[in-house]
């Protein structure tokens, strides 16, 4: 097998463990921010691919990520978070990771070689016509990733594929290819370093433009989120606030009004006339914020409240 770029000795590695502790951090600090950088050339292929899953999602689709280890791991933080920042239901959502629940204990080698998992966790996943599968893996060669995407493709779903080598076979399966070339890891092979960082940082990416297409995102605000606990509670009332032009009283009544949801209380600030017509408003300006707002200023029926857009 011939040596991929991410089982390359890198440039500073020679000597490494007999170097002083200082050193051998600012080599790692070094890698991690090279790694973080290659993200850059990779922003075409992840503003198509959000462009595509935020299609799926708004036509009831389901979002699927498949993965094996580190990247695995990757995958999982970014699922997981999804609901509660953005507040895309959990059912829409699959983790498919290889060594399913086990993973999250031993995270073994073996079962990113098993392709009929992959096969049969797509399928259990419902995966189909109108969905979007995520397949991560950093050599680009995973039995697993590759096999997911193969099973997504063949099963109508739109594929993604990210991977840190050129020319991999992930790469060549997926609808979209997010190549991720990072530099050789300091730590040979170590793969969960500088590859994994920039997966992490794509996903962000990938995720955070998807939100911005299905309307959850207002200027910098995340206007969509599950506040489920004091902190988040907290942070819908000052969003609300800053967007409104309310004072933080007034924006947390307008959300206990509104059962907890942001832009419903934004739009009742701004004249909505119940918790429903502002939810009429909202479907009708495909769950965005910035034209219902607008919708209801150009109502000459109605006193406004003064809203900042």
């Amino acid at each position: 097998m011939a040596e991929t770029r991410t089982e390359a000795l890198h440039r500073n590695a020679e000597g490494l463990d007999i170097q002083a502790p200082e050193a051998i951090l600012v080599s790692l600090a070094d890698a991690q921010i090279e790694a973080a950088k290659a993200v850059r050339n990779a922003i075409p292929a992840i503003a198509k691919a959000a462009e595509i899953i935020a299609g799926r999602l708004s036509g009831g689709g389901k979002l699927a990520y498949a993965a094996a280890g580190s990247s695995g791991l990757m995958a999982l933080a970014d699922a997981l978070e999804l609901p509660g920042t953005f507040g895309i239901r959990r059912d829409r959502i699959a983790i498919l990771i290889a060594g399913g629940d086990e993973a999250f204990k031993t995270l073994a080698g073996g079962p990113e070689d098993d392709t009929e998992e992959a096969a049969v966790a797509v399928a259990k996943a419902g995966i189909g016509a109108g969905d979007c599968l995520i397949a991560l893996s950093a050599s680009g060669t995973t039995p697993y990733a590759v096999r997911a995407i193969e099973e997504a493709a063949s099963r109508g779903a739109a594929t993604i594929g990210i991977a840190n080598n050129r020319d991999s076979a992930l790469l060549r399966q997926a609808e979209i290819a997010i190549l991720l070339e990072t530099p050789p890891e300091v730590i040979a092979g170590s793969t969960r370093m500088g590859a994994g960082t920039a997966q992490k940082i794509a996903l962000n990416m990938l995720s955070t433009l998807t939100a911005v297409h299905l309307g959850h995102v207002h200027d910098g605000y995340m206007v969509n989120l599950t506040a489920d606990n004091i902190k988040l509670r907290d942070r819908a009332a000052r969003i609300v606030a800053a967007i409104s032009g309310r004072d933080r009283d007034e924006a947390a009544r307008l959300l206990e009004k509104s059962g907890g949801a942001v832009k419903t209380a934004i739009l009742l600030a701004a004249g909505a006339d119940s918790a429903d017509a502002a939810h009429k408003i909202l479907e009708e300006a495909g769950q965005k914020l910035r034209p219902a707002l607008s919708r209801l200023e150009h109502d000459p029926g109605k006193d406004h409240a003064r809203t900042r857009k």
